[in-house]
């Protein structure tokens, strides 16, 4: 490991929003904040939104700083991308936005039922030959409803159509779930989804001048 992510891993440390438990420990003594992240944390009450997989936490930071009243969490298991969040969030001061460095498939040991009122998944690995670990398969959404409200939202952006299209056939049958928006192409010409277009990530902006069309979908879990 490089000296650079080893000194990032031990800045991390000094922030206050910043959060890796040991699995061990959770799973054996539970997380303190599960149930009381508004209150325990935030000293508030305003709704919990989290970003899965947030990388180097740009709509994490992003959604903070548009969306004052609202608490926001970015997940992800590479402490050295969410210390480039942790930075950003230390420069503008905001108070209303936490990191947490765990796996994803843990995510129910540090989030309550119906603690959770929105999810963000930006721009996943799609796991093409992965099934199992795509973010919008079954064996996740079954997790993510554990911890959302009951109508609770989740948000999918995405530039890869194999996992658009796969997350609109697990969305769409039988009335599994409800579809609120859908966009293969969020960017084209008299799109009106605007606040979703607002905050782009580095790798978005390249995408896009490249010519890649964004896919976005909007959508809930039925509470049976």
């Amino acid at each position: 490991m490089g000296k650079g992510k080893l000194a990032k891993f031990e800045e991390n440390k000094t922030f206050s929003n910043f959060f890796q438990p040991h699995y061990e420990d959770v799973s054996a003594h539970g997380f303190p904040l599960r149930g009381t992240w508004q209150t325990g944390f935030f000293k508030n009450t305003n709704p919990i939104v989290l970003e899965l997989g947030c990388g180097k936490g740009e709509y994490t930071v992003g959604l903070g700083e548009k969306y004052p009243e609202k608490n926001f969490i970015g997940v992800d298991i590479k402490g050295a991308r969410i210390w480039r969040g942790l930075k950003r969030c230390d420069e503008k001061n905001l108070k209303n936005v936490a990191f947490l460095r765990t796996r994803i498939n843990n995510i129910n040991l540090f989030f309550a039922p119906s603690e959770v009122r929105e999810i963000w998944i930006t721009f996943p690995d799609p796991q093409p030959k992965k099934e199992n670990k795509r973010l919008t398969c079954q064996r996740f959404l079954d997790l993510y409803k554990r911890m959302l409200v009951p109508d609770g939202i989740i948000h999918l952006k995405t530039d890869d159509t194999m996992l658009y299209e796969y997350t609109l056939n697990e969305v769409i049958p039988n009335g599994k779930h409800k579809l609120l928006l859908h966009s293969d192409d969020l960017y084209k010409e008299g799109s009106p989804h605007l606040e979703v277009k607002e905050i782009q990530t580095y790798y978005e902006k390249i995408w896009l001048e490249m010519g890649k069309k964004i896919k976005y979908i909007r959508f809930q879990l039925n509470a049976e």
